[in-house]
């Protein structure tokens, strides 16, 4: 007994406790500044949920501009601090008359908007312009004239080229006026910026880039990491095809003028197969394929996979891919599409219309990334997770479904648009209220978030504050949730989400921490269940995909009926499981991502025709297919896993 005695206050001396008990080394703060600023007075070395949008529109887009909006970027960064807006319809003196603010501020956003176009709207909506009085500008400012479809429809271009009535023979009258609203844009960053301990709001410089070719989604958002930007947006009229905007954002941001950057894409639900199907333009063999994918992963670290205008996770109704009953979750496209061939990508998806490919959605882009990985020993689609609204209103993180004003404009703003059927540019009640992105960063500056994003520790939201935490290692213990070290351990002991897991040994199989947790003003419904989806691909080529429960329970009603939306007891505030794969080949590649489920809650939809008397009720409101209840979620990054020679 005194021998025990003795080795155990050794060993508290020198560090060699039990592995279960011993304390872990915190991780180092690995963040350099490239900006004069303040260290954040709230820093922390196993990282902070920190929720943002990096997708806003304000009425310097061509599309947005049309729907009668008229804040500035400076209004959506007000409004992000949580300061009230005017929405339309506007009055006699020009001024939004529904207000509109957000209970929780953000922690960070980009105004993105257009970056094609952006000189035409200036010069058609500026008093005084040589081209204001045009028959072209006058179609762009009438109500009644469809102007966002007059100017969207020039994206859709093979080959797009600036229109010589408005922007001259050379187009540099529309090239002189982006570069004023460029500087306006980068100027409201700047201003809105806290550079103070305090670090309340990260603002970044972004726009977003156009490509709609064959009226199919090719569309990216493209944020810089500071203040220092090109002269000018690389747009859809300089950069016909991907691989061009890589490139040209290369050429003009540059290392040695402190220039660095990201681009976002979005939205492949709409894009017919476009977004992501393997291309390599002008790539001749494996090695220059593999070239071009290594700029693609480097260019494309993220995917904002949900917004107000649908999910892009996963669809039911692929040959060969198991059905899944949450695939049903904010679709915009109806069950019995025509489903593409899968090496032919269609076109028509902006307007809901061609066939539906199986990469429309992100569960089948990892698995293609891995068959590329195989093929060419590079993953174009190591891709993380991340959210926004793609709101046209100027209103980031506008997410709440009790009070959802809508997103664009004049064309959805009564209930009964809302619940309507859409139009020519806007799809009415399939949309929803949009996302939110997530990041796990030392402090709220943009290094912080910047290097986050490019490491892939992020998250997607539907628009619930949700944090989930997802660590893979080999040797976590399974007690590890009950441990007030266990992030640490996290960290110590394996990787986060957006990491890299390789190394098993024989026998081993890889080991999950996953938790979640509501912040306190969203526990009003609880959660219910994490999941971790996983997919892999063997050797030989086959591909599988399965689901495992590890936290949670499924099924949970959340509320009376839909006719009264009143929440039910139980649900938890947070969840936190340890979970080894039971299904694990050392010798196959594989991603394992978390779904994070809130119990059944009223679709915004279904809480505005409850504010409708019945007489009022438009056919939405009596239309089983767009889905009384939902089940808030979030998503993060996958954990990939790498098979290597065993020893």
């Amino acid at each position: 007994m005194k021998i025990k005695l003795w080795i155990m206050m050794v060993c508290s001396l020198l560090g060699c406790a039990p592995e279960q008990t011993r304390r872990p080394q915190l991780p180092i703060v690995d963040l350099t500044y490239q900006e004069d600023r303040s260290e954040c007075a709230d820093r922390t070395p196993l990282r902070k949920a920190l929720f943002g949008d990096l997708h806003v529109h304000t009425s310097f887009s061509f599309d947005a501009g049309a729907y009668g909006n008229v804040l500035t970027p400076s209004d959506a960064y007000s409004f992000a601090r949580g300061n009230a807006v005017g929405l339309p319809p506007l009055d006699d003196e020009g001024r939004g008359t529904r207000m509109v603010r957000i209970a929780t501020p953000l922690d960070f956003i980009a105004v993105t908007d257009h970056g094609d176009l952006l000189g035409e709207v200036s010069l058609c909506t500026s008093p005084g312009s040589p081209v204001y009085d045009t028959p072209r500008c006058a179609a762009y400012r009438d109500p009644e004239g469809g102007g966002a479809f007059g100017f969207g429809v020039l994206m859709a271009a093979l080959d797009p080229a600036r229109d010589p009535a408005l922007c001259g023979e050379d187009g540099q009258r529309c090239l002189d006026a982006a570069a004023v609203r460029w500087r306006r844009m980068q100027e409201a960053a700047e201003q809105a910026y806290a550079r103070s301990k305090s670090c309340s709001l990260t603002t970044f410089v972004g726009y977003e880039y156009t490509n709609t070719r064959a009226v199919s989604n090719l569309h990216r958002n493209v944020i810089f990491r500071n203040k220092n930007v090109p002269d000018l947006p690389v747009t859809y009229y300089e950069a016909k095809r991907p691989v061009d905007l890589w490139r040209g954002l290369n050429r003009a941001c540059t290392p040695g003028d402190n220039c660095d950057v990201l681009v976002l894409p979005h939205n492949s639900n709409l894009s017919n197969g476009n977004l992501f199907i393997p291309t390599y333009p002008n790539a001749s063999s494996p090695e220059e394929e593999a070239e071009l994918a290594s700029l693609r992963a480097s260019m494309e670290p993220v995917v904002e996979m949900f917004q107000h205008k649908g999910d892009s996770e996963c669809r039911n109704g692929f040959p060969n891919t198991p059905d899944d009953p949450l695939c049903t979750f904010e679709k915009l496209r109806v069950p019995g599409d025509t489903i593409c061939p899968d090496d032919q990508p269609g076109g028509g998806g902006m307007r809901l219309t061609g066939c539906v490919h199986k990469l429309d959605f992100i569960r089948n882009v990892f698995l293609e990334g891995l068959k590329e990985e195989q093929r060419i020993g590079v993953n174009p689609y190591r891709l993380g997770m991340i959210g926004s609204t793609d709101t046209h209103n100027g209103t980031p993180g506008n997410v709440s479904g009790p009070d959802f004003p809508g997103h664009v404009g004049v064309t959805d703003d009564t209930s009964l648009e809302r619940l309507g059927s859409g139009n020519i540019t806007h799809d009415g009640v399939i949309n929803n209220p949009g996302g939110l992105a997530g990041v796990w960063a030392f402090e709220n500056s943009r290094d912080a978030i910047f290097d986050a994003i490019r490491r892939r520790e992020t998250f997607a939201t539907s628009g619930v504050r949700v944090s989930p935490r997802f660590f893979g290692g080999w040797s976590y213990p399974e007690a590890l949730c009950d441990d007030p070290d266990r992030l640490a351990h996290g960290y110590a002991d394996g990787v986060p989400m957006g990491g890299i897991l390789s190394g098993a040994r024989e026998g081993q199989s890889p080991i999950f921490m996953v938790s979640a947790a509501l912040e306190q003003a969203e526990r009003t419904f609880g959660l219910e269940q994490i999941q971790v989806i996983k997919g892999w691909l063997t050797k030989d080529g086959q591909a599988g995909l399965k689901i495992y429960t590890v936290a949670g329970s499924g099924a949970l009603d959340g509320v009376e009926t839909a006719n009264t939306c009143e929440p039910l007891d139980g649900g938890q505030p947070s969840l936190c499981s340890v979970w080894q794969d039971p299904d694990f080949d050392p010798s196959a590649r594989a991603f394992y991502y978390v779904r994070v489920l809130e119990r059944p809650s009223c679709r915004w939809s279904t809480l505005e025709c409850l504010k409708l008397s019945e007489s009022e009720r438009p056919d939405a409101c009596q239309d089983p297919s767009s889905h009384e209840r939902v089940r808030q979620r979030a998503w993060t990054s996958p954990i990939w896993y790498r098979p290597d020679p065993l020893p």
